[in-house]
């Protein structure tokens, strides 16, 4: 007996004996007693009452391994899972799981990130007990311009779970950041490494930070103009096991996503002005037009070009 079957089990309503349970799994009445106390330290409010037995109350504000996976039950990706309270980048733990043959599907969850990452090696800021700091390991054995669209992908797939567990959908500002009432709830970081001897892609990990039960006032002032989380924009606190397993399932379906017209209709950049901020280039301002085959952004610039930009930070403008 697992606790996250044991939490499946919970879940069905009302009051279990211990007996029953232990019937159930196969297994004695203090095993069900010392896993039940486990979950209430993990932050699940379980009634006890002699001579009825267990009821589940609702449900834990913690992200919890067991919690997750009961969310992921009869997922194949359920067995690869690894929560940690802290790391470093959830990114980087998986790089080196992968390095050591971790299969496609491992997954790893924070509460919280030490050194999280964006794009432009920009800090992500992963504050603990607010959000779901997460990345999967994929292993396409492909050529990576058949992943030339995968962040598109990523992008959807994090919107449709959000959508899905939290009942609001995000939009998409071209091409990794998840926005909320103008605020940027989430991003989307995405690493390839590639075989020498074949040109194949030996693994992708994508990482997605989702800003969740964060107050607008405890982000650093710096962000407070920008930044943003689920609850901040709605007034609706998120469960964030049911978000991180609902990201996982959807995050599985890459890279085969069927991506170009969600991901259109959820581009906060189309038909409006935008600035491209090229590195080492002048800043050139135009009009969002529409997306390229790849998801580059089309853009016409004020000189009357028209261009696929694939690199480089675009920025919203007014007008």
């Amino acid at each position: 007996m697992q606790k996250d079957e044991l939490l499946l089990a919970l879940r069905e309503g009302g009051f279990v004996t211990g007996e029953e349970l232990g019937r159930r799994f196969g297994v004695s009445r203090a095993a069900v007693s010392k896993a039940m106390a486990a979950l209430k330290r993990e932050g699940f409010p379980i009634t006890s009452v002699p001579n009825r037995g267990y009821c589940l109350q609702g449900e834990s504000e913690k992200l919890t391994d067991s919690a997750i996976r009961a969310n992921l039950s009869g997922h194949p990706w359920r067995d690869n899972l690894h929560v940690f309270p802290v790391i470093d980048s959830t990114n980087n733990w998986l790089k080196n799981e992968a390095a050591a043959g971790a299969p496609h599907g491992t997954c790893a969850v924070a509460d919280c990130q030490l050194a999280g990452r964006g794009r432009l090696g920009r800090r992500f800021d992963s504050a603990p007990g607010s959000g779901v700091y997460l990345s999967v390991l994929l292993r396409p054995a492909c050529p990576a311009s058949e992943l030339m669209t995968l962040t598109a992908q990523a992008a959807v797939a994090v919107c449709s779970a959000i959508e899905k567990s939290c009942g609001v959908r995000p939009g998409v500002k071209w091409v990794n950041d998840l926005l909320l009432g103008g605020r940027k709830i989430c991003g989307i970081l995405t690493e390839l490494s590639l075989e020498a001897e074949s040109g194949l892609v030996s693994y992708a990990i994508i990482g997605a930070g989702v800003n969740c039960n964060r107050a607008a006032a405890d982000f650093p002032p710096e962000l407070r103009e920008i930044a943003g989380s689920i609850l901040s924009q709605t007034g609706t606190r998120v469960d964030r096991n049911r978000l991180a397993a609902q990201m996982i399932r959807e995050l599985s379906a890459l890279p085969k996503l069927d991506w170009r017209e969600p991901y259109r209709a959820a581009c906060v950049n189309l038909g409006r002005r935008v600035r491209l901020l090229s590195p080492g280039g002048p800043e050139r301002d135009g009009v969002a037009l529409d997306l390229g085959e790849n998801a580059e952004l089309i853009v016409r610039f004020d000189d009357g070009r028209v261009e696929a930009v694939n690199a480089g930070e675009i920025s919203l403008r007014e007008g």
